[in-house]
Order: structure tokens, then C-alpha cells, then sequence
């Protein structure tokens, strides 16, 4: 019996540090002006496949994280001269279980492929600004 109290024990124990660490995680992304946002990552089923995470700006570059994650590195980063808005709505059909209606969808194109990305109306402003800060070759285009 005592072992098996000890195996719960040290589950409990990693399990509790898996989610500090998580939010250690999150502690440090947005401490540097992180953003909310998702992105789309499958597009096979129609309002479906949206995945929470922060946006952080770089320099040049916008670097998107998941937020639950152990990862390290961005899972999606939007280059400020290379990334061409090419729509924006709100959103639709189930989207609109998932977001609140001050979000925004925005199609983006880049050399890598199309991403869609969903932000609140105030990310997007800051977003907005940064991406027309961009070089002459990429930018808006609405």
C-alpha cells in the first residue's frame, strides 16, 4: 500500500508541475506584449479547426504560439514584409460558438500559404499598425 500511495503521489506531483509549467510558459509570453489570437490550422471541416494561442511580435515578424503547448518555437510566424491581408470578416456559421462577436477573421497570404487568423478588434489595430509599418512589398491590400 505504501508504494502505490507514493506512485499517486508522484503523479499528482508531475501533473501539478506540467501545468506550472504551462503557465510559467504563458507567464513569459505575454510579459513581452503577447496578443490573443488563433489561428486555423485545418480547414477540412467548414468553422472547425481553430486553435487558441499568443501572438508575439519580433521585430519583423509576427510569431504565433499554442496556448497549450510545451513547445519552444512558434507553430506559425507571419514575416511583416511578406504578409498580404486579403479579407476580414467576422466570423460565421460555427465560428460564432467558438468567438466572440468583437472578433475578427483575417485571411492572410504569405510565400508560405494562406493562414487565417482571429483576433479581438484591439489586437487588430495593433496588428494593423505593425503590418503597415512593413516595407513597400507587402502589407494591406483591402
Amino acid at each position: 500500500m505504501g508504494t502505490s500511495l507514493a506512485v499517486v503521489g508522484i503523479a499528482v506531483l508531475a501533473l501539478v508541475a506540467a501545468i506550472a509549467l504551462l503557465f510559467a510558459r504563458r507567464g513569459v509570453l505575454t510579459r513581452s506584449g503577447a496578443i490573443v489570437m488563433a489561428v486555423r490550422l485545418s480547414t477540412r471541416i467548414p468553422g472547425r479547426g481553430w486553435a487558441p494561442g499568443f501572438g508575439r511580435f519580433d521585430a519583423g515578424r509576427l510569431q504565433w504560439f499554442r496556448m497549450f503547448s510545451y513547445a519552444p518555437r512558434p507553430k506559425v510566424a507571419l514575416e511583416r514584409g511578406e504578409t498580404v491581408i486579403e479579407s476580414r470578416r467576422r466570423p460565421e456559421g460555427p465560428e460564432t460558438q467558438v468567438f466572440p462577436p468583437s472578433v475578427q477573421v483575417l485571411v492572410c497570404r504569405t510565400p508560405k500559404g494562406v493562414f487565417e487568423v482571429a483576433m479581438t478588434e484591439s489586437a487588430l489595430t495593433g496588428f494593423l499598425s505593425w503590418l503597415e509599418a512593413a516595407p513597400p512589398r507587402g502589407g494591406l491590400s483591402l
